[in-house]
């Protein structure tokens, strides 16, 4: 799996359309609004690198309001969450 953060600038009065339609785009996991230099962050989660031109220049680019994208390419994941998941049996947590 290949996840891409992607930063993005939208035009400030369409910033919660603009977020809606990003995330309804495929390969698009979750879309997070924040304070800063970027109105959205997308992050894209692909088999493949080569996918990445399809969701990224190829869509996401597209949607009618995003004014600026700067893409960064994660090499590895560090997650509590991951690491529950991966050591999980499937059994109801103790009390």
């Amino acid at each position: 799996m290949v996840t891409a953060i992607v930063f993005v600038k939208t035009d400030v009065a369409r910033i919660h359309e603009v977020a809606e339609k990003i995330a309804a785009l495929e390969g698009v996991s979750e879309v997070y609004s924040t304070t800063g230099a970027y109105d959205l962050i997308a992050m894209v989660r692909v088999r493949r690198h080569d996918e990445l031109n399809d969701v990224i220049p190829g869509r996401l680019n597209k949607v009618p309001g995003v004014r600026d994208t700067e893409t960064h390419i994660a090499f590895r994941t560090y997650s509590q969450h991951d690491l529950e998941v991966a050591f999980s049996l499937g059994l109801p947590d103790a009390d």
